[in-house]
């Protein structure tokens, strides 16, 4: 493991779906696509339920609203519809792109941990790739390469095990409710900017409600000194 200082930040581990990217409503229309072309019923508030989940968890839902695929097809086919509207336009969200070239500017060690499916997180790498003139991750960790999703820690765990860093040194920025329990759980700094689905206030975490618009490495470096100093840490 890398010895960070104790109050530096040895990484910061990036959710995508909602927090890099708005790409929420691409997966409610592809799940509306899918669940109605087997005439079943999907609402916006049985897409809100899913913001967050695992995709072997969000197919067991589309399973029970009346889709007959397997969990593997009905990934499949959703990823593929997301991948067709992303392909026409990336939803960027606002000061992510900023926060994260800053970050890189800095020296910082950066991960992408998600649970969408590998081809896809490669896909936005690619794009950041171009919008930032040079690699944005130094590892990503997606859903089909873990075994247990968030909300468990493994999908953070990995993530700083590859950037060869303790979680605990680490920030993590989340979205959504399973991502900001997954980060905590694994034990990390946890940033939440909720988007689509609204989040608490905790001390477990710190609540960005505004999003990452005009927040800069050093809010990231302020949130990570407070929980050290309030023994929060080891």
């Amino acid at each position: 493991m890398l010895e960070p200082s104790p109050a530096r930040v040895a990484a910061v581990l990036w959710d995508m779906d909602g927090t890099l990217v708005d790409t929420e409503p691409y997966w409610m229309r592809a799940e509306g696509e899918l669940v109605t072309s087997w005439g079943g019923t999907w609402t916006h508030a049985d897409a809100i339920g899913l913001v967050g989940n695992g995709l072997h968890a969000s197919a067991a839902v589309l399973q029970s609203h009346g889709v007959g695929l397997s969990a593997e097809e009905i990934i499949t086919i959703l990823t593929d519809r997301v991948m067709d509207q992303i392909a026409e336009h990336v939803p960027w969200r606002p000061g992510a792109r900023e926060l994260l070239a800053e970050v890189r500017a800095a020296g910082i060690p950066t991960a992408l941990v998600t649970m969408s499916v590998r081809r896809m997180a490669d896909r936005i790498e690619a794009a950041l790739e171009h919008e930032l003139g040079g690699p944005a991750f130094d590892a990503i960790v997606a859903g089909d390469e873990v075994e247990q999703p968030k909300p468990f820690p493994e999908p953070y765990l990995r993530a700083a095990e590859l950037l060869g860093v303790d979680a605990a040194d680490c920030v993590a920025i989340e979205d959504s409710e399973p991502g900001v329990a997954s980060a905590v759980a694994a034990g990390t700094t946890t940033v939440a900017v909720p988007f689509h689905v609204p989040l608490p206030a905790d001390e477990a975490y710190t609540l960005l409600p505004n999003g990452l618009d005009g927040v800069g490495l050093a809010a990231l470096a302020a949130a990570h000194a407070t929980r050290l100093a309030d023994g929060a840490v080891r």
